[in-house]
């Protein structure tokens, strides 16, 4: 992971979208000799973070971010790319949906959909969702806990005191892990593999997904996620994190909110995804912000296109076609309502 050729490869991927800002193109000016040191650091074991750039993002919730800078992404970069992301391929269960090659927020929503058919053809449409989360995540994490998973197989001592500095550098008295660090979303993958490896492994429950905090079961007997949910509960206790108070059991026939969408399941077998409320409320008042800066002068369209585009592809994944050509008949899409209205009718 320290190797100049690594590290330049991680640069070319920090650096994509970001090619006009002024910190990557402060570090560009001497490229070679920034990675050379770099390395050189990392090869000795005196590389430490530089800092970081704390603000709050407000959508869906209030989240505290802490961004690195510009080389300490460059050495995330390499760490997960050569290190972490091979070592924990092969470890995680497979319906651990997160920030894995090929998996995702859509990966995962078409496999609940799928165990939704699958549970259909078998029971019909009795039984049970148990839907959780965790409260406070990545903020409740315990530092020494997480060492203890991730050291027992790793020997070189330079990648121990790397990670150790890694970890450490965010946490408050032991607790918590920044949100922002590429590390971070491999550990808190990693942090959460009991659970996983509980569901399916002990209590044996086919239909399970998880998407870093947050996880559904699907069951005929509401008694038996009952019992499940005891389990969790305790070992999700014995990691030091606390069950959301909204964790809970339902009827099949309610469906599930899940990474966005309103799964439900039809009394024929077919299963609906619908953009939460949440979300096309939220749409629909950053685009009247939008249309409001573009007739002030203040964004181009091409801005607004971009973002809207982005929120399309989502929305793509699920029935809306009409939510969708509604959100693009205002005036200042117009061409795109009739441009893709045409594509749609043509498919």
């Amino acid at each position: 992971m320290s190797d100049f050729n690594a590290l330049y490869a991680a640069h070319k991927k920090c650096r994509l979208g970001k090619r006009y800002k002024r910190e990557k193109m402060a570090f560009e000016e001497n490229l070679s000799a920034n990675l050379y040191e770099l390395h050189h650091r990392l090869a000795a074991g005196t590389y430490r973070i530089s800092g970081y750039t704390v603000f709050n993002v407000y959508e869906p919730k209030v989240r505290e971010i802490k961004c690195l800078r510009y080389e300490d992404r460059i050495v995330q970069r390499s760490l997960c790319d050569n290190v972490i992301k091979p070592y924990f391929k092969d470890r995680l269960v497979y319906d651990n949906c997160a920030c894995q090659q090929g998996k995702g927020t859509h990966f995962g929503l078409y496999r609940v959909c799928g165990f939704l058919r699958e549970h259909y053809n078998r029971h019909g449409s009795n039984g049970y969702i148990l839907k959780g989360d965790i409260s406070k995540y990545f903020y409740s994490i315990d530092c020494e806990k997480l060492k203890a998973m991730l050291f027992p197989k790793i020997r070189d001592k330079r990648l121990k005191a790397l990670l150790n500095h890694i970890i450490d550098s965010g946490s408050e008295n032991g607790v918590g892990i920044p949100l922002g660090n590429q590390s971070s979303q491999w550990f808190a993958l990693l942090y959460l593999d009991p659970l996983d490896r509980l569901v399916k492994e002990k209590q044996r429950v086919r239909h399970y997904s998880r998407y870093m905090d947050d996880f559904v079961l699907i069951h005929e007997s509401k008694e038996y996620l009952r019992q499940c949910l005891d389990e969790i509960k305790t070992l999700v206790e014995s990691l030091g994190l606390t069950l959301n108070p909204k964790t809970q059991i339902f009827p099949i026939k309610n469906g599930v909110d899940y990474l966005g969408f309103h799964i439900y399941l039809t009394e024929t077998g077919k299963v609906i995804r619908k953009l939460r409320q949440a979300s096309k409320k939220g749409m629909k008042r950053r685009l009247a912000a939008m249309i409001e800066q573009y007739a002030r002068g203040e964004i181009e369209y091409e801005d607004i296109r971009q973002r809207l585009n982005s929120w399309l592809g989502h929305a793509k994944h699920g029935h809306t076609y009409r939510l969708r050509v509604k959100i693009l008949q205002s005036a200042v899409f117009k061409k795109d309502w009739e441009t893709i209205s045409r594509k749609e009718e043509s498919t």
